[in-house]
């Protein structure tokens, strides 16, 4: 199986606001950058679509280890989504979790995959996770 490291970010001015989210591949020596734009969104949307956009680039199974600055995507996805769909998509509230279509999609996506789910620290100097976020902050102040 092919080992991929995937990093994201999302950003939104405002919340809600336009919004934007970036992310970089990486694959042996190779790596590939993506982005793109939402103009009314919300910040955890950005971080969770820029997963779902990464994870639906790769065309086979892979072990795959992602980096996210995002507490919401990293506990939601190696802790909190367990609980969820045993408890048909409610949180712990018994209210419809919130933005169950993108944590739907990113289940699905990631199911596909061995997926080991890592938190860095945004804005703390860790290069893939500042250039996910100026790949993010430009979709927003092209338009």
């Amino acid at each position: 199986m092919k080992k991929i490291k995937i990093f994201t970010d999302g950003a939104c001015s405002g919340n809600p606001g336009p919004g934007g989210w970036g992310a970089i591949l990486k694959h042996n020596d190779h790596s590939k950058r993506i982005s793109g734009y939402s103009p009314k969104t919300t910040n955890n949307q950005m971080e969770l679509t820029a997963v779902i956009k990464a994870l639906e680039k790769l065309k086979e199974s892979c072990d795959i280890e992602i980096y996210s600055d995002s507490k919401y995507v990293i506990q939601g996805m190696s802790a909190w989504i367990f609980s969820w769909k045993k408890r048909g998509w409610k949180n712990s509230k018994k209210e419809t979790v919130k933005n169950m279509d993108l944590w739907k999609k990113l289940d699905k996506l990631s199911n596909k995959h061995n997926v080991k789910w890592n938190w860095v620290k945004g804005h703390d100097g860790h290069p893939e996770n500042e250039e996910c976020d100026k790949l993010a902050r430009s979709e927003i102040e092209k338009r």
